[in-house]
Formats: C-alpha cells, sequence, structure tokens
C-alpha cells in the first residue's frame, strides 16, 4: 500500500540549510520512500525556548510503503546520523525531523501521535505545509488547515528565506 505523509523538518544549530539538504538526501536514500514536493525554506522565530537562534524550516509531502511507525524510526535514524542531541524541550538542534499527518489517519502510540498534537498551534509548521498543499485537511478536526492557519496570530514570526519551486528533493541542491 502506499501512503502519502507530510514531514516537517526543521534546523537552528551550525550551517541550518546544510542540515536540511542532508535530511532531505537521507530521505531520498529510504527504501519505500519517494519525496513528491518539498516546501520553500522559511526563517523562523523559536518558540517555547525563545533564548536560541533562528530556525530554518520546511516541509515535505511522501510517498511511502512504510508503516507510520517505520517512518518515525527512519526520521529518528536521521537525526541521530546527523548528529542531533536531545538536551531539552524546545532546545536548539541540528535538525528536527515529525511526522505532521500519515494519510488521513489519527494514530496514538505511546511514541508517536499523528496528526502531529502541536501543528495546529504552529505557523513555522502551517505556513511550509500548506505550500505544498494547500488544501489539507485536519483528520481529527475536519477543518481546513488554511483555516487554522488564519487563527494564528504569530505568522508574521515565519518568513520566506529561499523560495523552492516545490518538486522532488533534489531541487534544494540547485543554487
Amino acid at each position: 500500500m502506499i501512503n502519502i505523509a507530510y514531514l516537517s523538518l526543521g534546523s537552528n544549530i551550525g550551517d541550518r540549510e546544510r542540515w536540511l539538504k542532508q535530511a532531505i538526501m537521507e530521505l531520498e536514500r529510504t527504501d519505500g520512500l519517494q519525496i513528491e514536493k518539498v516546501s520553500s525554506i522559511y526563517e523562523t522565530d523559536p518558540v517555547g525556548f525563545t533564548e536560541q537562534d533562528a530556525f530554518l524550516n520546511m516541509a515535505v509531502k511522501v510517498k511511502t510503503s512504510l508503516s507510520a511507525h517505520e517512518l518515525l524510526i527512519r526520521c529518528l535514524q536521521i537525526e541521530k546520523q546527523l548528529g542531533r542531541v536531545r538536551e531539552f524541550r524546545w532546545g536548539p538542534r541540528k535538525i528536527d525531523l515529525d511526522i505532521l499527518l500519515y494519510n488521513n489517519e489519527n494514530i496514538e502510540m505511546e511514541d508517536l501521535q499523528i496528526p502531529h498534537p502541536r501543528m495546529t498551534e504552529r505557523a513555522f509548521v502551517l505556513v511550509p505545509l500548506l505550500e505544498i498543499d494547500g488544501k489539507v485537511r485536519h483528520p481529527q478536526q475536519n477543518v481546513s488547515l488554511v483555516e487554522v492557519l488564519s487563527g494564528i496570530p504569530d505568522k508574521e514570526g515565519v518568513r520566506l528565506w529561499k523560495q523552492i519551486n516545490g518538486e522532488g528533493g533534489s531541487v534544494l541542491f540547485e543554487s
């Protein structure tokens, strides 16, 4: 079975764009996973712990034969491979990969919640996600994410940093 998933990527340590590119490359190397669309890169103000550098954030749409849990394991492997260290919640990170949506499913496991539990509170997640699919709806709330974004007050903290044409991951490597 082919599944559609949306992932959020973020980085705020070192060469932020390089970490995003490397994460995309690792996703492309994953058996049973194909990148369908890639958002532009946005620079965003930190949320939660605000005494840290700005993030670069983006979203990708993938087709995959992986289960949601297998996709989570792969995302965690990529984070570890690229040197992510989890010091404290909402702290600085080289790379962060989150599964936002997986098909239209609601998944509640000990280590995985889909839809991502805080995605509807975060413009830095919704802006890039809606760039690659403006018709996506929240499966639990059955509401358009465009409507959700319109109610979020901190959209000014999300700034276009690098325009991407959106088709496939390899476009990230064009400069």
